[in-house]
């Protein structure tokens, strides 16, 4: 049996790359992404803190609710205190239910970047037609509200169908976050044109850390400050990027917010040894260094 291969990249050892560097010279590029995110009352998906019963499930339901009328603000008070950026992962939805919170993002300059519609569904489950509703329908609202369209995508759930990546060029989306598989950006084919995959981890990430593998919030402070010290090192020869995915209904509980402060803690110590940013100015800042391979689209 031969493995079902697929067209999106090409493999490229990460010693074998072309050099490029970030502003200041700095080796690695450190971003936050915060995602925001609307759960249907009584059906559809969501993280569990507790096994689910019946419908409608109020304990997990009410839960992930506490992000986003509490965690998230108390995230936004941490941001503002050690003036980080961020880069914002929006279900559209959040705009008609947590409008102020969105709101509260853009006054401080955050990225935005769509997210889908809510997280109580998978774009993967549905057809071509579907499918570029979804992302037109999220892209529109957004872009309605913040006045300019978002740049980047994170699929709900990671989810994608075999089209996802050549529906968000024709969206107009220049990157995606949906792909994990590298510390660098890395120029994604589609049958529309290329697509850029920034890192976006599922490691460094609080659902499959506390959620899946249950950590405790001390062990994903030390994931966070483990990772960053590695990385620091490796990208003193070589330009990294390490994304922090944070969900307010996890990391925005007191005592994980807590040991959250202390990561963010040990990284802005060293701010002048990185560059602390958001994932749409990684995106750019490669794309003008690292133009896109010549690829002609082979049929699947």
């Amino acid at each position: 049996m031969t493995p079902a291969p697929h067209d999106r990249y090409d493999y490229a050892p990460i010693t074998g790359r072309p050099t490029f560097d970030w502003p200041q010279g700095n080796g690695l590029a450190v971003y936050l992404g915060i995602n925001l995110e609307h759960f249907s009352f009584g059906e559809g998906l969501g993280a569990e803190l507790a096994p689910g019963g019946p419908q409608p499930d109020v304990l997990n339901y009410a839960w992930r609710d506490y992000g986003n009328r509490v965690g998230a603000w108390r995230m936004l008070e941490m941001l503002d205190a050690f003036d980080l950026p961020a880069t914002v992962l929006v279900n559209s939805t959040m705009y008609d239910c947590a409008p102020e919170l969105v709101a509260a993002h853009s006054a401080r300059g955050d990225e935005i970047a769509g997210h889908g519609r809510s997280n109580s569904e998978r774009q993967s489950v549905l057809d071509e037609t579907e499918e570029t509703k979804l992302i037109a329908e999220a892209t529109s609202k957004i872009t309605a509200a913040e006045g300019t369209a978002p740049a980047g995508w994170l699929s709900p759930w990671i989810a994608e169908s075999h089209v996802t990546p050549d529906l968000l060029v024709e969206t107009g989306y220049s990157y995606t976050l949906n792909w994990c598989m590298d510390d660098q950006p890395i120029w994604m084919h589609t049958r529309s044109g290329p697509l850029l995959s920034v890192p976006y981890p599922q490691e460094v990430n609080d659902i499959p850390a506390i959620i899946a593998r249950k950590d405790g919030p001390a062990d994903f402070a030390d994931l966070i400050t483990d990772t960053f010290d590695e990385m620091l090192e490796q990208a003193a020869s070589q330009s990294l990027v390490m994304g922090i995915a944070l969900h307010p209904y996890i990391v925005g509980q007191p005592a994980r917010l807590r040991h959250l402060r202390r990561a963010l803690t040990h990284i802005c110590d060293q701010r002048d040894s990185i560059w602390l940013t958001k994932a749409g100015d990684i995106a750019t800042h490669f794309a003008a260094q690292v133009p896109p391979p010549t690829y002609e689209r082979r049929d699947q």
